[in-house]
């Protein structure tokens, strides 16, 4: 019997409990040591453009990298710091200092948690297409502009946060361009685009780091290193401290753990689907929840900053032959060795070069062509694109993902209530169009003079259901009975069940009989708990419409008939 629910089972204990083949195993070995190699430049450049100092991206990577693949729901997710939350980071560091960052990212590993727990997996991933490559190109627009400086090696001590004053900065500096750094970060970025043509096997950005360090070094030349501004990289983990933390500490930094915890989970749950796509397997997107949120907790404990599901990292690990998270415990003890026996030597690393590197990670985040083919789509997905996409460049990352959610949400619900419609059975027998020809599941009995019948089809949710109330108040003549033919009606919501209880208490009031037919279990049960079969008398609903039909005519047989004109 099993300890945990299978959605709660972390994809190690199940994969150890299958069995892992020695063939398998040395594959997941071989990737697990190219991603750690591939990781390190990364870590190194994510920390550095989040504002923070080296060794935090590659304390990230170790600690959280480990405990996402120990814990995760998914077999090749690789885990540590990512391009998506340089803003973030940014933004809380100016506000908050590292120290706050540090608390925030603690808090945020509790929230992930919660969000697993309450098996949100299951819903996070149905955020809109345009709403993600709208707020993913604004972040690779903002991480490229955060690279401006050290791509042209300009002399700028303090860089703007907001986008605009940024660029006017960056534009009052350029006549100071360095242009052998500006050469080195172009060279990185060729060499970086290119190298896949000569082998796949080794990473392309690590090739460009290397050959610019030597060049930078043999030559001495005048171009900044991570030596040169942070000093020197720390060859030790520290001691794990838990983050000091009162109520008045909670309430300044909620809302930045919530942003964290927020694209930490949606860019988790994107890699993993990315990755189910690329290996035909199948990710628990609740247990991953949870995993990252441990991951955040161990990562704030060490000192980290936040890390999530990297999607580059992750489909280098499955094009490498990676397939259980032992690849990905692999590239976190790689990158501690890296740390513990390489860290004086990383420290030579030009900033150009890392500039560079980051360059071609915001041009493949960006994926511009999805972004230009989205704009050809429907008006209303392009609305949604531009508005997130403008709001993350300008204003807030999280401002954006809220407004794009609810817009997104509203053009779903208008379209949800234009794709209901409440017809009378005159209209169903007419052809609403010159030519066009109704096709019927069966043949509807004859129906008595004084009866209307109404057919719904599609959901009765708030968005639909004022159309409903229109269309069944404003009828010229009050019929003795109203059948609602319900068969197709696959939900109703609280303001459904609150206007159809409306419209039974004002046409009974009014002297009108209303019949309900073939509404399904799940409709029927709600109707029942509202108290709408007591209002209309439960002789009054029937599975059948011939059923209501024989109904009508018992009723009609009982009272005065009060015949429409």
């Amino acid at each position: 019997m099993a300890l945990f629910p299978k959605e709660f089972t972390p994809k190690l204990f199940s994969i150890l409990q299958a069995g892992i083949t020695k063939k398998q195993f040395t594959k997941d070995i071989i990737s697990g040591v190219i991603v750690g190699i591939v990781a390190l430049p990364l870590a190194i450049a994510f920390a550095i453009a989040s504002g923070v100092s080296p060794e935090k991206g590659l304390i990230t990577a170790v600690i959280a990298g480990f405990v996402i693949s120990v814990l995760g729901g998914s077999r090749v997710q690789i885990g540590g710091p990512t391009g998506a939350f340089i803003v973030i980071v940014y933004g809380i560091i100016e506000t908050h200092g590292v120290a706050g960052l540090t608390i925030a990212t603690f808090m945020a590993g509790f929230i992930i948690i919660g969000f697993g727990l309450a098996r949100f997996g299951n819903y996070l991933k149905f955020i809109p297409y345009p709403l993600i490559v709208g707020f993913t190109s604004g972040i690779a627009l903002i991480i490229f502009s955060s690279q401006i400086k050290d791509l042209f090696g300009l002399q700028i001590d303090t860089v703007p946060a907001d986008f605009v004053e940024k660029w006017i900065v960056f534009a009052n500096a350029s006549g100071q361009i360095n242009w052998i750094a500006f050469g080195i970060a172009l060279s990185t970025i060729v060499i970086s685009l290119n190298f896949h043509r000569i082998s796949r096997k080794v990473p392309g950005s690590l090739v460009a780091i290397v050959l610019g360090t030597i060049i930078v070094q043999y030559f001495g030349l005048p171009v900044e290193t991570i030596e040169s501004r942070f000093g020197e990289i720390p060859n030790r983990l520290s001691m794990p401290t838990i983050p000091s933390i009162d109520f008045a500490t909670i309430q300044s930094l909620i809302q930045p753990a919530i942003a964290i915890a927020l694209l930490g989970s949606i860019e988790s749950l994107l890699s993993a689907v990315v990755a189910d796509g690329m290996t035909g397997g199948r990710h628990r997107s609740n247990m991953e929840l949870v995993a990252q949120g441990m991951a955040n907790i161990f990562s704030g404990l060490f000192g980290g900053i936040p890390a999530t599901g990297a999607i580059a990292r992750t489909a280098t690990n499955v094009k490498n032959g990676g397939r259980t998270p032992i690849a990905g415990i692999t590239h976190a003890i790689v990158l501690l060795l890296i740390m513990l026996l390489f860290a004086p030597i990383a420290k030579l690393i030009p900033l150009a070069t890392l500039a560079g590197i980051l360059v071609v990670v915001a041009w493949h985040m960006g994926e511009w062509h999805h972004f230009f083919a989205l704009m050809k789509s429907n008006y209303m997905d392009v609305i949604v694109l531009l508005t997130t996409f403008l709001l993350t460049v300008f204003f807030d990352l999280i401002i954006a993902i809220e407004v794009g959610m609810i817009m997104a949400s509203f053009i779903f619900m208008k379209r949800m209530s234009e794709s209901t419609s409440i017809r009378d059975v005159a209209s169903i027998f007419s052809p609403i169009e010159s030519g066009s020809e109704a096709l019927f599941e069966e043949e509807l009995p004859e129906i008595p003079k004084g009866v209307l019948l109404y057919e719904i089809n599609g959901p009765l949710f708030f968005g639909a259901s004022q159309k409903f109330q229109e269309i069944i108040s404003d009828l010229n003549h009050k019929p003795e009975i109203l059948i609602l033919r319900m068969r197709h009606v696959p939900f109703i919501d609280a303001t459904g069940i609150h206007r159809l209880k409306e419209i039974c208490t004002q046409l009974i009031a009014s002297g009108t009989s209303v019949i309900i037919s073939g509404v399904n279990h799940d409709v029927k049960s709600e109707l029942l708990k509202a108290g709408i079969y007591k209002l209309i008398d439960k002789h009054n609903v029937h599975d059948h419409i011939a059923s209501a039909i024989e109904r009508a005519n018992e009723i009609l047989s009982k009272k005065k008939p009060r015949f429409l004109d």
